[in-house]
């Protein structure tokens, strides 16, 4: 019989609707019924892509042995993480104060009836093994600890919520800005590069897409190689590895091993939006053939199978097929033979790394760049375009291929802020490589937001089945923002500049700490919970804060509005501790720091839409991490006086540098305006 999990939207929580368990969502029901029969609570998060998580239910939550236990001493609550990441920031920094070490997925917490944390870890097995207990011994030892030994618990309670109190930053420092931030990021990214395989720190190895960013900006506008390096080597090794889907494109979570080659087969809609922009720019930067190969797949990837026909990007696929992890990507090099002619053949198989031996579990072969074509095709006596021919016939027989397995599921709830991070990524790419198709999907993407989770002036967090439902949280906010200044630079229309000032009014009035500066996780009128997170550094995704300010800022110097920049300085200030005592964990604020000490330059061009698009592809075509481009027709009014510009009659299209509230004099020749902004001249 299903529980109560079946009403739900959440894919992760109706997989656990048939479980013998009795789960509750959370919210009130749940919560009141622990304080009514003074039982502990059992918290379970993750997601639906989670293997791990997957592995755990399995195990115990359909085990009915185990669900008898849960039900009798516990008040059980599964929460999706990816719609209730407020509640995921708390229990997992409780679960760092509480274990000293890092958390994860599944996370189990123990809580009291008022929702404070007693005890916590990730995956119990059901069975003993590693040094870890039993789930069901587990399950025991706290239904009597929380019978016996509640003045300890309580002791310990009021100590982790002092603890989580401290965690919220107050102090805003005052005295001048300077950038002393900014270097000690690219020092400490440049200790933990690993220069011989790229990546930051060790394995498992993350994409850090924001880290990545900030140090590709470090080469343009500082002349610092090393940074540059970080960037570059750690994106080509990424591209040529197994951390990308050399078939289907698309990036997975992260890679197990030092060399990129076995990923946690997850695909995350928050690592690749931000993952298509940093290639785009990376792109720009070196114009290596690589990064624009992968923008292209990945784009296609992402219409192809991650946008719905609504026009909403979907979540995530899953590791999982078949009950196996990664069984949908893996092959067997006879499998690969016998659907390729000989000459194919023999170029994926030394290029993928087929002629060598098996890289995942012992059996099969997960597809990476082992080889260069270059030397393939000199091997083959073949030239470089016959090489490349026959790549791309064989990678396309065995994508149709995969696409006849059994899938891995797909998460296909839409979240507000994963769509934003997309819809900034794939309206970058569309800018640099002038691409319409990818525009359209932007359009469609931001235009379901609009329609199905922008309500009355309120963001909604996430919709699935024709349902939207709960509070929007700052990242929705931010990156949404920060999504519309990206898509205007692209294809300008007033009603988006409108929508961006809504967002940043209601972050203003809803989410920022009028006391100390910055901005919560939950906005005011957000339910009670034992933590009001306000956290600065980065994620998996961006910091909110950091990306508040950035756009704020820059939303502040178009718009002409000293509120949004105000807003931002106060977040730069009440974060200056935290950027100090770890600078590169703070990458987003720290780009924000920078921008707020060296404002970026905004060029304005105006003039007939059907001239303004040359100028606009022309000036797309270089990295200029510290430029904002707003290409506006003629004839669009009720602009904020930065942007409404009249173009001279006598010509096509004029242009304006602009720097603060001050902009040189018009310029209606493109090449003068690519010299201005080649010398980075500001405005007199």
């Amino acid at each position: 019989m299903p529980n109560r999990l079946a009403a739900e939207t959440s894919p992760y929580l109706l997989q656990h609707a048939g479980n013998p368990v009795d789960w509750f969502p959370w919210g009130e029901e749940a919560l009141e019924l622990a304080r009514r029969l003074d039982r502990p609570i059992l918290l379970s998060i993750g997601y639906s892509a989670c293997h791990w998580c997957h592995v755990m239910a399995h195990e115990s939550f359909e085990d009915q042995d185990f669900a008898n236990e849960m039900n009798r001493h516990f008040v059980n609550i599964k929460v999706d993480r990816e719609e209730r990441p407020d509640l995921d920031q708390i229990y997992q920094t409780a679960h760092q104060v509480l274990t000293r070490r890092p958390g994860g997925w599944p996370l189990t917490v123990f809580l009291m009836p008022d929702g404070m944390p007693f005890f916590a870890g990730t995956y119990f097995p059901k069975v003993p093994r590693s040094g870890m207990p039993s789930f069901r011994d587990l399950l025991e030892r706290i239904a009597r600890a929380y019978l016996e030994k509640r003045s300890e618990i309580d002791q310990q309670n009021a100590s982790l919520a002092q603890i989580l109190q401290r965690t919220t930053p107050t102090h805003a420092r005052a005295g001048e800005l300077d950038r002393a931030p900014i270097d000690a990021a690219a020092n400490e990214l440049a200790r933990a590069f690993d220069d011989e395989h790229g990546g930051i720190g060790g394995p498992p190895k993350f994409p850090h897409p924001a880290e990545l960013a900030f140090c590709l900006r470090r080469q343009v506008l500082d002349g610092d190689d090393v940074a540059g390096a970080v960037a570059t080597l750690t994106l080509t090794r990424m591209a040529e590895g197994g951390i990308y889907d050399q078939l289907g494109g698309g990036f997975c979570r992260y890679s197990t091993d030092r060399f990129w080659t076995i990923p946690h087969f997850e695909k995350m809609l928050y690592d690749n939006g931000p993952l298509l922009a940093l290639y785009s720019d990376a792109w720009l930067a070196t114009r290596e053939p690589l990064y624009e190969k992968v923008v292209r797949e990945t784009a296609a990837w992402m219409i192809r199978e991650m946008q719905s026909p609504e026009g909403g990007y979907y979540s995530s696929v899953d590791a999982d097929s078949e009950g196996a992890e990664g069984k949908f990507y893996v092959w067997t090099p006879d499998e690969v033979q016998k659907l390729l002619n000989g000459d194919e053949y023999a170029v994926i198989a030394p290029h993928f790394g087929l002629d060598g031996p098996p890289n995942f579990e012992g059996h099969y072969w997960h597809l990476r760049i082992a080889a260069p074509l270059d030397e393939i095709a000199v091997q083959l006596g073949i030239s470089r375009e016959e090489a490349d021919l026959r790549l791309e016939s064989a990678r396309t027989q065995l994508l149709a291929a995969r696409s006849q397995r059994i899938r891995p599921g797909c998460d296909d709830k839409v979240l507000t802020s994963w769509n934003a991070l997309t819809i900034k990524g794939m309206a970058r790419a569309a800018r640099v490589f002038d691409c319409a198709a990818w525009l359209d999907s932007t359009r469609r993407a931001l235009d379901f937001i609009r329609q199905k989770l922008w309500r009355n002036g309120r963001l909604l967090a996430t919709y699935r089945d024709g349902r939207s439902h709960l509070n929007a949280y700052l990242d929705d906010h931010a990156f949404l923002l920060d999504a519309l200044l990206e898509l205007m630079q692209t294809d300008f229309r007033a009603e988006d500049l409108e929508l961006a000032c809504a967002i940043a009014d209601v972050m203003l009035e809803q989410f920022e700490d009028r006391a100390s500066g910055g901005f919560y996780f939950v906005s005011h009128d957000h339910e009670r919970l034992v933590q009001r997170p306000k956290s600065g550094h980065d994620g998996a995704t961006p910091s909110g804060n950091g990306v508040a300010a950035q756009a704020l800022q820059r939303l502040g110097h178009i718009a002409g509005e000293p509120r949004y920049l105000d807003a931002a300085e106060r977040t730069i200030r009440v974060f200056r501790d935290s950027m100090s005592a770890s600078a590169s964990a703070h990458a987003t604020l720290v780009t924000a720091l920078e921008e707020a000490l060296a404002p970026p330059q905004v060029v304005v061009l105006r003039g007939a839409a059907s001239e303004l698009c040359s100028w606009q592809r022309q000036l797309a075509r270089a990295y200029r991490p510290n430029t904002l481009v707003f290409a506006i027709p003629d004839g669009m009014r009720g602009l904020p006086p930065t942007l409404d510009k009249r173009a001279a009659s006598a010509v096509n299209v004029s242009a304006w540098v602009c720097t603060g509230v001050t902009c040189l004099p018009p310029v209606v020749e493109l090449a003068q305006l690519e010299q201005i902004l080649a010398s980075d001249r500001p405005p007199a």
